[in-house]
């Protein structure tokens, strides 16, 4: 058998602008964001400069639309775009979905006004956004946030901790959900509070088995104070805005996740196919054969539902529940790709000399963030079998 290097993916794409786009994410991939990625993940090195070139490339805003900077994609292409971005390195892939979740509230629920003045910059602009709704004891829990926002005149003033913040620290705007009113859902508002603004203020970033290129972090708000032209929807009206962000952020994650398992995908194949024992390429074993094969079709099981769940957004049509499937099969798939790509490398999988034990530490927070994966199962059972009994 000859040595084989794996092929780019064989994506069906809507245009040929967005095939035109797919060519710029991967030059760009190949030229700025995998050469570095090992060694500066190693050292917990921020790629803030490969950001900057995303926004300059108009990468940033890519779902929104173009009189505000977007880039007025469908959500099926940008999505694609994500999984490539992921590929070459998580921290980047990851950190446009969060930005791009940042940025919806705004989007969604803002003014006219809002919009005009806000987005640009956030979508084109060099801006980096991060969104907060977890804080220290509400994590699954989110509509038992404790961060208060409370009316004085014309501003609000926001006091509180927000935790796993993505960004933490580094982020130009924060999109923060904060509570105005009673207890429960109904007494949460959304504002967009400036990275800059007086009392923002940021703990170390947590040290992390995998991503530690991306900085999370608690973000403290000590009476911070905003006009009401950044509250984002009507007051109240906060966890409804958050929950309609998650169910597109977690197709973003589900892209994510599609992009490190073929990363490790590609990474076992090529091993394989060049690894020799016994006088012939160890990718001539049937037990090892099959591996390729089952995680080959997990991956392209996980796209075709991420990308099935888009093209339901796309049209204006429900699609929670399948973000939810999508989100749960394609971490879990990404767990399980990149752990067999560590077997398939063998001892070398085990050691940072390959790319495969980075990828299996980074699949592991996709399987929790924006909402576990046994979250996810209770919100697809809420849509089989209605709301749990009181």
């Amino acid at each position: 058998m000859t040595d084989r290097a794996p092929q780019p993916v064989d994506r069906l794409l809507p245009s040929d602008e967005a095939r035109d786009l797919i060519s710029l994410v991967r030059d760009i991939a190949q030229r700025e964001i995998r050469p570095k990625a090992a060694e500066e993940e190693e050292a917990g090195l921020f790629p803030r400069k490969v950001f900057t070139l995303l926004s300059d490339s108009g990468l940033l805003g890519l779902p929104y639309a173009y009189q505000y900077g977007g880039g007025d994609q469908e959500y099926e292409v940008y999505l694609q775009v994500l999984e490539e971005l992921a590929a070459a390195r998580l921290t980047v892939g990851l950190g446009v979905s969060v930005h791009t979740l940042a940025s919806y509230a705004l989007a969604a629920y803002g003014t006219e006004q809002q919009r005009g003045r806000f987005l640009p910059a956030m979508l084109g602009g060099g801006l980096l956004g991060a969104y907060c709704l977890s804080e220290p004891a509400s994590g699954s829990d989110a509509a038992s946030l404790r961060t208060k926002a409370v009316r004085d005149g014309d501003d609000w003033v926001i006091t509180g901790t927000k935790a796993w913040i993505t960004h933490g620290g580094v982020a130009d705007f924060y999109t923060v959900m904060a509570r105005t009113g009673e207890e429960g859902p109904r007494g949460i508002t959304a504002f967009l509070v400036p990275g800059d603004a007086e009392g923002v203020g940021a703990a170390p970033p947590e040290k992390k088995m995998g991503l530690k290129g991306s900085p999370t972090a608690q973000v403290h708000f000590d009476g911070v104070r905003v006009g009401d032209d950044r509250r984002l929807g009507e007051e109240g009206q906060g966890f409804a805005i958050a929950l309609s962000a998650l169910d597109s952020g977690r197709l973003g994650i589900a892209a994510c996740a599609i992009g490190v398992a073929q990363a490790a995908l590609d990474e076992a194949v090529t091993y394989a196919t060049q690894r020799r024992q016994f006088g012939k390429p160890i990718a001539d074993f049937q037990g090892l054969r099959f591996m390729l094969a089952d995680m080959a079709t997990q991956i392209e099981a996980g796209r075709a539902l991420y990308l099935a769940a888009a093209r339901l957004r796309d049209e204006g049509r429900p699609f929670a529940k399948q973000a939810a499937m999508a989100k749960l099969h394609c971490t879990d798939t990404a767990m399980k790709v990149t752990t067999d790509a560590v077997q398939i490398l063998g001892g070398y999988g085990y050691t940072a000399d390959f790319p495969a034990e980075r990828y299996m530490r980074e699949a592991k927070v996709l399987q929790i963030v924006e909402g576990t994966n046994q979250i996810q199962r209770m919100v697809i059972a809420r849509h089989l079998a209605g709301p749990e009994s009181r």
